[in-house]
């Protein structure tokens, strides 16, 4: 069930002198990662099988994830009327695929599973909290506060199911560490970068892996702050059974955004060599 819908949102108040140009390639590759939301389902539905319950809350979540795409898409093209959002779309899924004949998470178990997908989740909560204050322009922020307030609900779905799971798999605190920092590292992965290519660069121009993900990261790991990665080393430590707001978040939170502007340098200096 949509806790919004596209319709409520006051497109009117789209102020295009407040659109910063270096978001928009951003929210292009955002909008069709976010629209890939049913295949995710497709490929949850295959793991989670005999799980009628869960799979029902799999296909409404991807529902939002679809309505998540459509929303950023459209303000895309508003902020850039050369751009069609369906068409990058479609560029998109020619490019990109998971594997979808499955019967068994990639993960090793359903917890597994259940755990990376909290990680995406913490991820993706926190990039639409940061982006809706980095933005100035009005419908932008509104639309990222909706997006945000569905990821963190997303978030506690597949956390509450991960604890149903986890009762009867019993995996310890290091194995669930060790399945969250995986799908942690990758974010920078071809999900991403081939976002970046099919979103903003010409069709006959080549997929280059470094060029595009260094592209995405290096705007979108501008937006965080010190609280955005707070809350998001908060998440994570609730998902993998640690203690959230301790001295050991506290230090894993600092570590965590100087490991980001790290990252963001390296990119920056890859763009200049290239």
């Amino acid at each position: 069930m949509k806790h919004w819908r596209i319709e409520q949102m006051d497109w009117d108040s789209f102020d295009p002198s407040k659109v910063d140009p270096r978001i928009v390639p951003t929210v292009k590759a955002a909008s069709v990662v976010e629209r890939n939301g049913v295949d995710y389902a497709r490929y949850l539905n295959n793991v989670f099988i005999d799980d009628p319950d869960f799979r029902q809350a799999a296909d409404n979540w991807a529902i939002e994830e679809v309505q998540h795409g459509d929303a950023l898409g459209r303000w895309a093209m508003l902020a850039d009327p050369t751009w069609d959002y369906m068409d990058a779309f479609e560029r998109y899924r020619a490019s990109y695929h998971i594997d979808l004949d499955v019967d068994a998470s990639v993960r090793g178990s359903r917890t597994g599973e259940l755990i990376a997908r909290c990680m995406v989740e913490t991820g993706t909560s926190s990039f639409y909290t940061a982006l809706a204050d980095a933005t100035e322009e009005p419908l932008l922020k509104a639309i990222c506060k909706q997006i945000a307030a569905d990821e963190y609900r997303h978030f506690k779905l597949f956390y509450d199911h991960m604890h149903r799971y986890l009762t009867r798999e019993k995996l310890s605190v290091w194995q669930r560490t060790r399945i969250a920092l995986g799908r942690v590292t990758e974010s920078e992965d071809d999900e991403l970068a081939s976002a970046y290519h099919t979103t903003n660069e010409p069709p006959d121009m080549p997929y280059d892996h470094q060029r595009c993900i260094a592209l995405y990261m290096v705007h979108a790991m501008g937006f965080y702050r010190p609280r955005h990665i707070n809350r998001v080393t908060s998440m994570i430590f609730k998902t993998i059974g640690f203690t959230p707001h301790s001295r050991l978040q506290d230090w894993a939170s600092r570590a965590v955004f100087a490991l980001i502007q790290r990252r963001q340098r390296k990119f920056k200096r890859q763009l200049a060599i290239a």
